[in-house]
């Protein structure tokens, strides 16, 4: 009965109430320290909102922009450590969990199983790290382009074994160091990392006959060519041929990894393999390349990296992912401007648009529609509930069709309003948001240990794991305090969200405040 008015209530209020934080915060400065929490970072936490507004949001701008000196909570560190396969090697992890284990476990069917099992826990370790650091991290500018510039060089999980267990060293090693750095070296760490090699094909890329193995033929392979101008660098509308994919293909043929050498012993993850490279002469975007090895990959990202269709087609990005679903064209000029002289400071990039008129607009405040998996983070970080146990939350993100790393095109998943906002994916945001408030989801069951490898052989063997059928009360959260949510949003609610929330029963009211209009926007 319960959830059924709240359903009611709160479809009645997505149907009719429009917002503006700025203006339902009260006054100016926490109607900015709410603006910047939600866009920066995903949402406040208990405390945020008056930490802010009292520093001022110039300032908590610029230590977003500085993570390096943000201290990370010594238990969130320790939670990230013990998830132990998230820092892993790409070799240790493919020689452990990969198709070595596979064929050692032979055509025993268990053994194979418990192989396929012990590679999705990895997985999973990956998702954990993801959340834990989304929820706790307090760099959330950190964590927030983190999942920006996944989405944009997307690899998916599914697409094989090996992209499923290099998750986190592809964020490790690839996206998190760069995010707030030069996106020329962003570019080349992603160009070479094994996750983007295997997801579009450029491991196998070759002109030479033998394969990675040693026994297989090759052949020119054009899919990372193509995504890397079209969503990468350039854009779709950046000015290059049919021609340009073919001749960055060719330019690109011996950028792999060897697995054969990870067998060995070896751990470098990139490889370039001169018998595989294609030394004939190219003309790649009007320039003339002579066959020179690895030199001819690296020229090609720079001059990408450096076009100013690129600058353009990044600063639409950002400018569509902070302020505005159809961003305003004299704010991503700016953008793209600043790119050149930079040289591709996203930093820097990032400070001019959080400087912007267009980013202060009290027009642009709570004008984008949260993501999935913003939605779920910002509700999990408002409501302050510890959470031991993240399946709950990635089961969320499944069913609202957005599961971690489950992007299948290397596009990457949409943050626009068209994207998310349909019947369908609201009734589960409500579920959510009922569970969740009425403290009904199994947060603090025990994280388990993914299981180890057997020392001797290093084989994949996956002890397995009790599952209890029920929840106990001891494995949820007590019900969110509606007050202390208020308090922690800065109750941003429009007139008449307030009057459904003075008419709700008390144990409704947290409920309704996250399945709000209000708490759905940004």
């Amino acid at each position: 009965m319960l959830k059924t008015s709240f359903c009611a209530m709160a479809l009645a209020l997505l149907a009719t109430c429009p917002w503006n934080p700025a203006q339902a915060a009260g006054d100016h400065d926490r109607g900015e320290a709410l603006h910047v929490l939600d866009r920066l970072a995903y949402g406040p936490a208990p405390g945020d909102l008056d930490r802010v507004a009292t520093m001022g949001v110039d300032r908590y701008i610029d230590e977003q922009l500085a993570p390096q000196g943000i201290s990370m909570p010594g238990e969130l560190r320790q939670r990230l450590d013990a998830l132990r396969t998230t820092r892993m090697s790409e070799a240790e992890l493919f020689r452990q969990y990969g198709p070595p284990a596979r064929r050692d476990a032979g055509k025993d069917e268990a053994a194979r199983k418990q192989v396929q099992k012990a590679a999705n826990r990895v997985a999973e370790e990956a998702m954990q790290a993801r959340l834990l650091r989304a929820v706790y991290n307090p760099a959330q500018l950190q964590e927030v382009m983190t999942d920006f510039w996944f989405n944009h060089f997307n690899v998916f999980r599914g697409k094989g074994l090996e992209d499923r267990i290099w998750l986190s060293a592809y964020e490790r090693e690839a996206i998190r160091p760069y995010a707030l750095g030069r996106f020329r070296d962003l570019l080349g760490a992603t160009a070479k990392h094994p996750a983007m090699l295997y997801y579009l094909d450029n491991w196998r890329s070759t002109v030479g006959q033998e394969d990675i193995f040693g026994d297989v033929k090759g052949g020119l392979n054009e899919n990372y060519a193509r995504e890397v101008m079209e969503l990468h660098t350039l854009g779709v509308d950046g000015g290059y041929t049919q021609k340009d994919v073919t001749e960055l293909a060719r330019i690109l043929t011996g950028w792999t990894y060897l697995p054969r050498d990870w067998l060995r012993g070896g751990d470098e993850p990139f490889r370039f393999v001169p018998k595989r490279h294609d030394y004939g002469d190219k003309v790649f975007l009007g320039q003339r390349f002579h066959g020179s090895g690895q030199d001819e990959g690296e020229r090609a990202l720079d001059m990408l990296a450096a076009s100013p269709a690129t600058a353009r087609h990044i600063s639409y990005q950002l400018a569509q992912y902070f302020v505005a679903d159809d961003p305003p064209p004299a704010l991503v000029d700016r953008l793209a401007k600043r790119f050149g002289e930079t040289g591709g400071d996203i930093r820097e990039v990032l400070r001019t648009l959080f400087h912007s008129p267009e980013f202060r607009d009290p027009a642009n405040s709570g004008n984008k529609f949260k993501t999935p998996y913003q939605y779920v983070v910002s509700a999990v970080r408002a409501s302050g509930v510890e959470v031991r146990n993240f399946r709950p939350l990635m089961g969320t993100l499944n069913k609202l069709g957005m599961p971690l790393y489950g992007c299948l095109t290397p596009d990457g998943y949409k943050n626009t309003e068209s994207a998310w906002l349909n019947p369908d994916s609201m009734v589960y945001r409500l579920n959510f948001a009922t569970a969740l408030g009425a403290g009904k989801l199994p947060l603090l069951r025990h994280e388990e240990t993914l299981p180890q490898p057997e020392p001797d052989d290093g084989a994949a063997t996956a002890k397995p794991v009790a599952m209890a059928e029920e929840f106990g009360p001891q494995d949820r959260p007590p019900p969110v305090d509606p007050a202390t949510l208020q308090a922690t949003l800065g109750a941003p609610f429009s007139a008449r969200t307030r009057e459904a929330l003075d008419a709700a029963v008390p144990p409704l009211r947290a409920s309704l405040m996250l399945g709000s209009p209000e708490f759905m926007r940004h």
